[in-house]
């Protein structure tokens, strides 16, 4: 009997239709989740991989909004782009669904109406944020405000981007309307409430006991910590204009939440894939001989793991996730990636730039995975990977092979004759690569999968380079037989392991090689997986090189964007704490004239300046090398804090500091005293 369950269900997080999808969607959720799902199907297990557009989120009407177009006609629209975008990056879903769909807002208001009739919710009459210019309650990311767990003070009003934390709209400090911008006001409204404190033992016994050893450290942590500060009621319904209708009496111009509807969303995709495709689709959610698994990311893990599962065991049909590997995010070039910024690799827009280049990606974004960390994308990175792996190791071993099999045996496989112990022990480790990589795929560490894999590339290149038939087929072309016989067992291993990684070099190769698809199960039961006359095709690059241009290309667009959103959106400081006037009673601040400057020794950064500030000429080091020279600094009037605490700056004490500031284009500038008849020893109040 197999240790294996009878089917999975594989999901991955609804995108937003609110915009098209960009390089941190594919690392955190999409590239990872196809890559178990491929795998899964190469084992030959039976899998249903579901996902769909979520389209009734907050986002949604403030993009309606903003373009001045219907909520229907944005979703329409980038779910379109976003479908287009998986497919075009091999992302196999078995059915990708839409929340706008018939059967969603069946599925979703049954499984509401059920929960009500059984009593799961607490009605309540609160006060919720109110927007008095646009007569409109402001639910979740019509608000926003500081975070009342880390102090970010553009959170939204149902979650904080920077630390995670899932919240409600009440509990920001100093709320805005996105709408109008002003402040709201508190009013009464009444709402369904899912008591989630109902459920603390069992997400206790279900999580904090059942999966402390195998979700991962991320996930687990922040449920735990989640659990640990007590569990309250979660409002299930809101009050929008956009949404699936709350199914029940006295709750006319009410919307399900979006984080209520949208993980049902799984369950109808489900649903209307089992109608496509004439299967049942209650085994893979109610029989406990199929494993459910949730790829997300981590600002999601608290609706996966918390607040569904609740809704699933208080229906009380439902089987609950076995797994949550929720990955962290992806920055680019240093800075968090960013939709409203445009900070951002937009996937279509990548296609066009990279034609044919979408295993690149999908290779670089699964090496720096964000596993267990947030980690960044950068441009020369990427070209690092490709050129260097992906060319150099993984295509250069194909090339030459294909290229010598043809040059002296005619595209046939030669017939091997007797092996050597170097022969022996790479057809011993390369049967041995499928079950390694299977171990790493099956704990969900891909990247770690992934780098297994191209050590079966760096086996074959090996083997190649240390044995040299290139210059064996002089002296024993017998020899070379064997030679070739053995690399295109490394050859073929490559177009099946590849598969669930790079899926189209997997396609190429095995059509150069003329193979067919098969499954891991059982290709590598067979004895050999090339055998001895056995015709491949002509040699193909599987991969090409990245240049340089191509890439600077790339920071030169990031650039241009960084300087536009500085130009337009300048990110203002957020206020220090509350000074005393006595505080600022204790600054000195004078006029001043810069007389004399030089560079400091050794020191990139620093001038050393002489400042007449009308009491005396002192010396003040000043951190401005980069922005200024010498030259243009002196005879500049400036605004000096002249009873700071001396301080000594390699070896010169600096007796006070200059004021300055940063334009809108990051250069330094002088806070300039430059009034008429200002005169050096001028104080500043």
């Amino acid at each position: 009997m197999s240790d294996f369950p009878k089917r999975y269900t594989v999901t991955a997080a609804l995108p937003y239709t609110n915009g098209p999808i960009h390089i941190g969607h594919l690392a955190g959720v999409y590239v990872p989740a196809d890559i178990y799902a491929r795998y899964l199907r190469l084992q030959g297990r039976d899998v249903a991989f579901m996902c769909g557009s979520d389209e009734h989120g907050v986002a949604i009407s403030m993009k309606a909004k903003k373009e001045g177009i219907s909520p229907q006609e944005v979703i329409d629209k980038y779910d379109g782009i976003i479908k287009q975008s998986f497919a075009d990056f091999g992302i196999s879903f078995d059915n990708y669904s839409r929340t706008s769909a018939k059967i969603h807002h069946e599925t979703a208001a049954a499984f509401f109406k059920k929960l009500y009739e059984q009593g799961d919710f607490i009605e309540e009459t609160t006060e919720q944020l109110y927007d008095e210019q646009a007569n409109q309650f402001l639910a979740d990311r019509f608000v926003t405000g500081t975070c009342p767990k880390c102090g970010h003070t553009e959170a939204y009003g149902d979650q904080c981007e920077k630390c995670g934390s899932s919240l409600n709209a009440t509990d920001l400090i100093h709320p805005k309307s996105t709408i109008t911008g002003s402040t709201p006001i508190l009013k009464a409204t009444k709402h369904w409430f899912l008591p989630l404190d109902r459920y603390e033992n069992f997400l206790k016994e279900w999580i904090l006991e059942g999966h402390k050893n195998d979700w991962k450290p991320n996930v687990y942590g922040q449920v735990k910590s989640w659990i640990d500060d007590g569990l309250k009621p979660r409002a299930v319904t809101r009050d929008l204009d956009w949404g699936i209708d709350v199914p029940v009496p006295g709750a006319e111009g009410k919307k399900l939440y979006v984080w209520f509807d949208a993980p049902i969303g799984y369950i109808s995709a489900t649903k209307e894939w089992a109608q496509k495709t004439g299967k049942d689709w209650e085994p893979y959610w109610k029989d406990h001989d199929t494993k459910l698994v949730h790829f997300i990311g981590k600002d999601n893990i608290v609706f996966h793991c918390i607040i569904f599962p609740a809704m699933l065991k208080a229906e009380g049909s439902f089987i609950l996730p076995d797994n949550v590997p929720a990955n962290e995010f992806l920055n680019l070039e240093g800075n968090k990636l960013s939709t409203s910024k445009n900070w951002a690799v937009w996937l279509h827009e990548y296609l066009l730039e990279f034609p044919g280049k979408q295993d690149a990606l999908r290779y670089a974004l699964t090496a720096n995975a964000p596993e267990t960390k947030d980690n960044d994308f950068t441009w020369k990175d990427f070209q690092a990977r490709n050129n260097n792996e992906l060319v150099a190791i993984f295509g250069n071993f194909i090339n030459r092979v294909v290229v010598l099999t043809q040059k002296y045996y005619q595209g046939i496989v030669p017939t091997p004759h007797a092996f050597t112990e170097v022969d022996t022990q790479v057809l011993t480790e390369l049967k041995a690569y499928p079950a390694v990589i299977a171990s790493s795929i099956e704990r969900y560490r891909f990247r770690e999968a992934q780098g297994e894999l191209m050590n079966v590339a760096r086996l074959g290149n090996k083997y190649l380079a240390e044995e040299e038939p290139w210059k064996m087929i002089k002296t024993d072309p017998e020899r070379v037989q064997t030679q070739l016989y053995i690399a295109l067992q490394v050859a073929s291993a490559l177009g099946y392991l590849s598969e669930p990684f790079l899926p189209f070099t997997a396609q190429k190769l095995r059509s150069m090689l003329r193979i067919e698809a098969e499954g891991w199960d059982t290709i590598f039961t067979q004895e050999t997986l090339l055998p001895a006359g056995h015709e491949i095709g002509q040699a193909e690059l599987l991969f090409a090189q990245i240049e340089d241009e191509a890439i600077q290309q790339q920071i030169d667009k990031l650039e241009a964007t960084k300087k536009s959103n500085t130009m337009t959106n300048p990110e203002v400081t957020p206020q220090k704490e509350t000074a005393t006037f006595d505080d600022f009673s204790k600054m000195d601040l004078r006029v001043g004239t810069i007389i004399e400057a030089e560079k400091m020794p050794k020191a990139d950064k620093l001038l050393v300046l002489k400042v007449d500030t009308g009491l005396d000429v002192r010396t003040i080091v000043s951190g401005i090398a980069e922005h200024f020279t010498p030259e243009q600094v002196v005879g500049k009037r400036v605004t000096v804090l002249v009873n700071l605490a001396p301080r000594a700056l390699r070896g010169v004490e600096s007796q006070g500091m200059l004021l300055l500031t940063q334009n809108t284009e990051g250069q330094l500038v002088f806070v300039n005293p430059d009034a008429e008849g200002v005169a050096n020893g001028a104080t500043i109040s």
